[in-house]
């Protein structure tokens, strides 16, 4: 009789331990897929050279190409050719943002009237501009610690590297390419992608 409590104690001692481990299991199950569940772009406001508040919300279904710029850039060119794909596609579900970033090389030292008034006199900008900001480092803004961080875009790690690094995202919000600062707005991978 004794040895037939015992038993049945110990099995239920490892059924309870089994359980605990299932249960423990489960829980660590839930949470890296919590951790790991991707966010959108949809959730971000922030502030254009106006001060105005934009809410990315605004631009649900369109394809949206993210660019870090620079007024003082060997690549600032660049904004000419950003220009020039927006004005094409923007009728096509296509927007462009732009934010001035001040990160490398102080290449962006201007207030954001100062780069407004470059960004319309010299290119032409009419894509939307957003308050300068940053895009690396401890004061990073939120909405780049979203694009650069796997754990929040459900895509992938980055840094951004330079001014004019590009980030696409798709008509739900997603993240989807990462496109080198060197690699113009007008190559095939970021205009295929548009078109597509």
């Amino acid at each position: 009789m004794k040895i037939r409590i015992a038993a049945l104690v110990s099995l239920f001692l490892l059924l309870s331990c089994k359980n605990e481990a299932q249960t423990s299991a489960n829980l660590e199950s839930d949470l890296t897929t919590e951790i790991m569940k991707k966010e959108n772009i949809y959730q971000f406001k922030v502030k254009d050279l106006s001060g105005d508040e934009f809410d990315f919300s605004s631009l649900k279904g369109k394809k949206i190409l993210i660019v870090n710029t620079a007024s003082k850039c060997g690549l600032t060119p660049q904004y000419k050719d950003l220009e020039a794909i927006y004005e094409k596609y923007k009728d096509k579900n296509f927007v462009i943002v732009g934010f001035p970033a001040n990160n490398f090389g102080k290449q962006e030292p201007g207030t954001n009237e100062e780069i407004g008034a470059f960004c319309q006199k010299n290119y032409g900008v009419s894509f939307p501009m957003m308050s300068k900001v940053s895009v690396k480092g401890d004061d990073m803004c939120e909405l780049y610690q979203f694009l650069t961080k796997k754990s929040r875009n459900g895509l992938k790690d980055s840094e951004v590297e330079w001014n004019f690094q590009k980030y696409l995202i798709n008509e739900n919000g997603e993240l989807e390419k990462v496109i080198s600062p060197q690699v113009l707005p007008t190559d095939p991978e970021v205009v295929d992608w548009i078109s597509k």
